[in-house]
């Protein structure tokens, strides 16, 4: 059994939130039990996920997408009742880490996702508000033909990518930014990449990847977030000596 204290000043230590303007909350967001032996892991908090975790008896829930978002809940509704109410039954507390977790170097979304593709070489690029989120890869060798990037981002995700294919015939850098990253498509043509792989799309960025001459992999929300908290669950059970399990309830968005 580990405190749930000492779990997340450990992760508040390696995700350093505190350097991040983010949209909502990191760290321990509803408290619930204070010991862990089962930890439980998903990308976005809901009442099917709670669910699921206290089904699997966890203690600590640990997700990407948390309860709380801008600036604060003013009321509790209906739904947001119920959520709490599997929370507070199961005795499970609630933990979140958001652009912190897309960002780190190595369990970090976009940089996970950049390794699967077999980059090597990796920059941090796509500032929010003064801090990088995002990963500028460089592939192996001469890169990788078109086709053959988005078919390894189909297959890194496990579902066929949204392609808007404007770039050129070969892609040697990769820009990632995981989940609502649409914004960053001129960034990543700037900093010289042939390919942008972000979650989902934006209306506009059809017409941007055409006249930037980049391709626009939109490979999902969910999908390209499930790497950096499931990653983060598996540190921690390793490190305290937990039994992990992630929970998945896929989104096609």
């Amino acid at each position: 059994m580990t405190d749930v204290q000492t779990l997340i000043g450990y992760l508040d230590d390696l995700l350093k939130p505190q350097n991040f303007e983010d949209y909502g909350p990191n760290g321990l967001q509803v408290p619930g039990s204070v010991e862990v032996n089962v930890l439980a892991s998903g990308v976005s908090a809901h009442a099917e996920l709670f669910e699921l975790a206290a089904g699997a008896g966890a203690q600590l829930l640990l997700v990407h997408h948390g309860l709380f978002w801008g600036a604060g809940t003013q009321v509790i509704d209906p739904v947001l009742k119920r959520r709490l109410q599997i929370l507070f039954e199961a005795d499970m507390a609630l933990a979140a880490y958001h652009l912190p977790l897309d960002a780190h170097p190595e369990i970090g979304n976009n940089a996970l996702i950049a390794r699967a593709l077999g980059a090597g070489e990796l920059q941090r690029f796509a500032e929010h508000r003064g801090e990088p989120i995002g990963i500028l890869a460089a592939l192996p060798d001469e890169g990788l033909l078109r086709g053959d990037l988005f078919a390894a981002v189909a297959g890194v995700v496990g579902r066929e990518p949204l392609v808007f294919d404007a770039g050129p015939e070969r892609v040697r850098a990769v820009a990632i930014v995981s989940g609502a990253g649409s914004d960053y498509i001129e960034q990543a043509a700037a900093a010289g990449a042939q390919a942008f792989v972000t979650g989902e799309p934006a209306e506009r960025v059809m017409a941007q990847a055409r006249e930037l001459g980049i391709h626009f992999i939109a490979a999902g929300h969910y999908a390209t977030e499930t790497f950096g908290i499931r990653t983060l669950g598996d540190h921690l059970a390793e490190r305290f000596g937990l039994r992990h399990v992630f929970l998945d309830a896929p989104n096609p968005i």
